[in-house]
This record gives C-alpha cells, structure tokens and sequence, in this order.
C-alpha cells in the first residue's frame, strides 16, 4: 500500500485537532472571561428647594345645641378669611371642606355615657396652598394666634412639596448609573482588568429627606415637612471584567 495514503489522513486528523484545540480553548477563555463581572452600588444626591406649600387646620367649636354650635362656628370663619386675606389669600384662594358635627354624650360615675346628649362640637377643614413656602411657613407659625380674636383654630404640620420631581428623578438615576461605573472602572483597573459591559443593573428607591438628615428606608422617604430637601439615588450594577 502507498505510503502517502497513510501520511495524508494522518496530517488532516492531526489539523483538525490543532484547531478543535484552539476553538475549546478561545472559548472557554470567552466564556471564563464573561463569568467574570464586579458588583457595585453607585449613589448620586442633589440639594432641593420645595416650591409648593401647602397648609391645612380647622375651627372648631363645642355649644350645648346644634343651632348654636353651627352659628358659632359660621361667627368664626369670616374672622379666619379675613386673616388670611391679610396675608395673601382671598377667598376664592381658600378651600373649605364639608362641616363635620357629632354630640357629647355625658359620662356617669362608673365611666360610662349615660346617653344624655350634653353639648355638639361643630368643625370645619379648610387648606390653602402657594409656591411662596417661606409664606406657608410664616402663616403657619402664627395663625394659632387667632384664638385671640376668639377663633379656635388648631393647625395642622405644613407640608413642602417638590413639583418637578419627576424630571430630576431621570437625571440623578443617571448620575447614580454613571457613579457605580465609575467605581467599578477603578476597582477593575486596581486589579489589572479592563471593565466591560454592564451586565445589570437594578435602582433602588429615592430617598427624599431633610438636608443633612440621616433619614433613610427600604420603602423611600418623602420628606413633606422641611423647605430645603436631599434626594439621594441608589443603584446596584453588575459589570463584565476583561
């Protein structure tokens, strides 16, 4: 038999090998290197200023009839739109809430009512709201002054909102975004790798709390009781290294 007939096959299979080789081992390098990733939380916080105020209370009055308690109450309430027409406010710019009523049962010796109807508290909700929040604030620490004037008026904690928080929550998720590459660009080059693509990445919720608070929660914070405000961004990514 030929020899060459042996020699040539032997040096195709032999081929054949050398690049099945090589293909295992470029791919197993591919994959080694794609199993390869860093995890890192990326954080951006930006400084805000609420722009709408907004500030609710209610008068409220107790009389031993229903009549009486009702034309109280109504006695009250042009001497509370008069006061906050002096700040800014006309009538038209103040929201009243249905009256809410209910009787006051009198209390025997043993602690229990008796059923005997002894006075009705009358009330009534009103709110008011501006882009002035240094106003809402200053109304607020003194309307409660009114009980001067013979208006029982208790006043609720004002609340500060931010109304363009859904523009800015965009661009610090992105800021939060580019943070976390930038950590994990220098921890892979610390180590001698280059970083590749994000594999992952997951935002976590907005923290919005008072500036310099501490305030932080799994479910987010949205801080209504403080003008100036925080807004912190958090997101957890996951890089290929190469």
């Amino acid at each position: 038999m030929n020899r060459d007939n042996f020699f040539i096959p032997s040096i195709v299979i032999s081929v054949t090998l050398i690049i099945c080789s090589i293909i295992v081992t470029s791919t197993w390098k591919s994959n080694y290197s794609s199993n390869q990733t860093i995890n890192v939380t990326g954080s951006a916080k930006k400084e805000i200023v609420s722009d709408l105020g907004i500030l609710r209370g209610t008068i409220s009055v107790q009389y031993t009839t229903a009549e009486g308690a009702y034309r109280e109450l109504l006695s009250q309430k042009p001497i509370l739109v008069s006061y906050l027409a002096s700040k800014g406010f006309t009538e038209d710019k103040i929201e009243f809430f249905t009256i809410n009523s209910y009787p006051v049962y009198e209390i025997g010796p043993n602690g229990y009512q008796t059923g005997r109807i002894i006075a009705y508290n009358y009330s009534q909700r009103m709110e008011i709201q501006s882009t002035d929040v240094n106003k809402i604030k200053e109304i607020s620490l003194d309307i409660s002054s009114l009980i001067e004037k013979g208006v029982n008026f208790n006043v609720e904690m004002p609340e500060y909102h931010y109304t363009k928080l859904a523009e800015l929550k965009i661009q610090i998720q992105a800021d939060a975004s580019k943070d976390a590459m930038i950590r994990a660009k220098k921890i892979a080059e610390a180590t001698g790798r280059e970083l590749g693509p994000m594999r992952s990445a997951r935002m976590g919720v907005l923290q919005i709390t008072p500036r310099l608070s501490n305030q932080i929660s799994d479910y987010g914070v949205n801080d209504l009781s403080s003008i100036d405000k925080e807004i912190t961004a958090v997101v957890n990514a996951s890089f290929e290294i190469e």
